[in-house]
């Protein structure tokens, strides 16, 4: 049914060019300036920036918006990364039996699209950060099947460096303060064993781990050598936790 819309959509705009609003269509001027004959670039049809996943519609309607809020506002001050889950229970509920979630894309689909709405409700209406100034995001498809979001978020607040640590940290949760966050962490964040205890592991590469595990230690979230943040990691001495999976 998109396709059969979809295609309506497009012969609407080719039996009506002359009634349409459009502006010269760059990149048709620079393949005929390239190939230097134009019989062989075909049907001259404008697109409007509306039509989906075209590059003026990219160009138009994202890339330049995103140009005008970071030169009003400035640079984003979260970046957070939203990814869907196939063992999400919304998921598995409507499966028939014996299938998966790369069965059904359309399922996966709709159940992210309804997280990642929650999600940005509770950013930009609750105000989790703080009053937010501006936001945007774009969704990606992994090579697996899964849809995954980037979120980049202006508050009208600016977090100070003295408070990074109450909005990231990359340590187990305190099961007795919030039991729930701590089952989540434990069971889809924790990097598996990989160096000398799995030399086999997915991560490593000429005989170190690529994600740079493990980690050090750190009692306060610091910038590294290659300008990526290294997050707070406290050992148990320091008032960290510990969880044996």
């Amino acid at each position: 049914m998109y396709a059969k819309i979809e295609s309506e959509r497009l012969l609407f705009i080719r039996l009506n060019q002359s009634k349409l609003r459009s502006e010269e269509y760059v990149y048709l001027r620079n393949a005929v300036e390239i190939d230097g004959n134009a019989t062989n670039v075909g049907r001259l049809t404008i697109l409007q920036s509306s039509c989906l996943c075209i590059p003026c519609h990219m160009q138009h309607e994202f890339t330049q918006d995103a140009f005008a809020y970071v030169r009003q506002y400035g640079r984003p001050d979260l970046f957070i990364t939203f990814t869907c889950n196939p063992a999400w229970n919304d998921i598995q509920q409507l499966l028939l039996p014996g299938q998966s979630s790369v069965d059904r894309h359309d399922i996966t689909a709709r159940v992210f699209t309804q997280k990642l709405k929650s999600l940005i409700d509770l950013i930009v209406k609750h105000k989790v950060f703080g009053p937010v100034c501006c936001w945007m995001y774009s969704v990606e498809w992994q090579k697996r099947g899964l849809p995954h979001s980037h979120i980049r978020t202006r508050l009208y607040n600016k977090i100070s460096p003295d408070q990074i640590d109450n909005v990231i940290c990359a340590e187990i949760p305190d099961a007795d303060i919030d039991k729930d966050l701590h089952e989540f962490v434990t069971k889809h964040m924790i990097h598996e064993p990989c160096g000398i205890l799995n030399p086999n592991s997915p991560c490593m590469k000429d005989g170190k781990s690529s994600k740079r595990y493990p980690r050090a230690l750190l009692s306060d979230t610091v910038t590294g050598n290659d300008g990526n943040p290294l997050y707070r990691r406290r050992s148990t001495d320091n008032g960290g936790k510990l969880a044996i999976i």
